[in-house]
């Protein structure tokens, strides 16, 4: 390949589990707590470990297939590689649903966090802010973004230590130390089953990160290492926070109840910290969303760089990186571009597009599993079939049905998405007469 169409690698371990976890923004577990535990009837806990077993499944698939196919395609190039290149542009076309509006969704969030605080502000103004922040820090290069993500995530990280003392103190000084082992956060008041599940199909939005670790696989050293590693490190530490986040927030506030759902974590934060510490942890999320903004962006614009060097989208707008800065500027620019949609969306609307996209990749990676057993299996190599059959067909039968448990709007949405990926397909394979291009390699 030649130099316009190759990632420059500067990445080890650390910073792939660093940008994977800026992506998570595992704050926002507060962001959405209120929502998840009125879902789950005060079961949030439980949410989030149905939740993070799903996604452990689902992790060590992707782990598996970072390793065989280092290239920074993700979901659309791994089943590309293993099914069938026409199902690859599919599962490709419904995660671009996802990547393509969660920067606009954090964008959304965070404008609506400062405009809440400074309401003479009108909320597009910080929306164009985030985007011009951000788009301008992708387009520096990778590095640039690498070391902002470490400043603003030591932030956001000492904000949730900090609500989460502050929560452990409320606790004990109301209930004592055997206040801290309860199993309401679990079981909640009469929650059900379908409640948790329901709940876990809202939470697995918080865990959107740990896949997005493979869209920088041409920029990580050693990636057949180290990719895999990240993967399985990111869902583990975020799943791991979620837990006890919730765990903790819930025994503070038991019962799913609250006067505004939306806003349940802000009046928590009073309720254990004092109106000095709600302002501070406003101030973490705002962080929190510009982080997990300048991630999400620098990973989508990856998949673009990707899907354009295949030449499914076209190859000389998207297929190439700027000569000198390295990065895939066409493809930073036009995820800001859609951000400028949350000049007219809610946030309720925009964030039913991402699950939709998420699960139905997160379903057919691991079918991909599956498939690169058989294929290995053709040619005489022998595989675990533990981690690659039994464990892809436990993450596919959960992720399929944590994907109908969206609700209609977001089905809706994505099925109409899905139909137009399918005459997108229909015009670049002729009618099916031919196949889409094959993904390349890079190793």
């Amino acid at each position: 390949m030649t130099s316009s169409n190759v990632l420059t690698r500067t990445l080890g371990l650390p910073s792939l589990v660093l940008l994977g976890l800026a992506y998570m923004t595992p704050i926002i577990v507060l962001g959405i707590f209120g929502i998840v535990a009125e879902i789950t009837a005060g079961a949030s806990a439980s949410a989030y470990l149905v939740a993070l077993i799903a996604m452990v499944f689902t992790a060590s698939s992707y782990a598996r297939l970072a390793a065989a196919y280092p290239v920074a395609g993700s979901a659309y190039t791994y089943v590309g590689k293993t099914v069938d290149s026409r199902v690859g542009f599919l599962v490709g076309w419904a995660v671009l649903l996802d990547y393509l509006f969660l920067p606009m969704v954090i964008w959304l969030i965070g404008a609506s966090y400062l405009n809440a605080q400074f309401p003479s502000v009108p909320n597009a103004v910080w929306v164009l802010t985030f985007i011009a922040l951000t788009t301008f820090l992708n387009i520096l290069g990778i590095k640039v973004a690498d070391r902002a993500n470490f400043v603003l995530m030591a932030f956001q990280t000492l904000v949730l230590i900090l609500f989460v003392v502050f929560a452990i103190l409320f606790i004990v000084g109301a209930n004592g130390a055997g206040g801290l082992v309860n199993s309401s956060p679990f079981v909640g008041i009469d929650a059900s089953f379908g409640a948790i599940t329901a709940g876990a199909a809202v939470a697995a939005y918080c865990f959107l990160g740990f896949d997005a670790v493979t869209t920088f696989t041409e920029e990580a050293i050693d990636p057949r290492r180290t990719v895999p590693k990240a993967i399985m490190l990111v869902a583990l530490l975020g799943g791991g926070i979620f837990v006890a986040v919730s765990y903790v927030t819930q025994l503070v506030h038991p019962g799913g109840t609250f006067e505004n759902s939306g806003s349940a974590a802000f009046d928590i934060a009073g309720q254990i910290g004092g109106a000095l510490f709600s302002a501070i942890f406003v101030a973490g999320l705002v962080v929190a969303q510009f982080t997990s903004g300048l991630a999400a962006q620098a990973s989508a614009s990856r998949l673009i760089f990707a899907m354009g060097r295949d030449g499914v989208l076209p190859r000389r707008l998207f297929g190439s990186v700027n000569a000198k800065l390295k990065t895939p500027v066409t493809g930073i620019v036009v995820i800001g571009l859609v951000g400028l949609a949350a000049l007219f969306l809610d946030i309720t609307t925009s964030t039913s597009f991402i699950n939709f996209g998420a699960f139905t990749a997160f379903t057919f990676v691991n079918i991909a599993v599956i498939a690169h057993f058989a294929r290995e299996a053709k040619k005489g190599n022998k595989l675990n079939p533990l981690v690659y059959l039994v464990m892809p067909g436990i993450g596919a039968i959960v992720d399929a049905y944590l994907l109908m448990q969206l609700d209609s709007n977001a089905l809706t949405l994505g099925f109409w998405w899905l139909g137009i990926g399918v005459v997108a397909l229909l015009i670049i394979t002729r009618a099916f007469t031919r196949k889409p291009p094959v993904v390349m390699d890079a190793v």
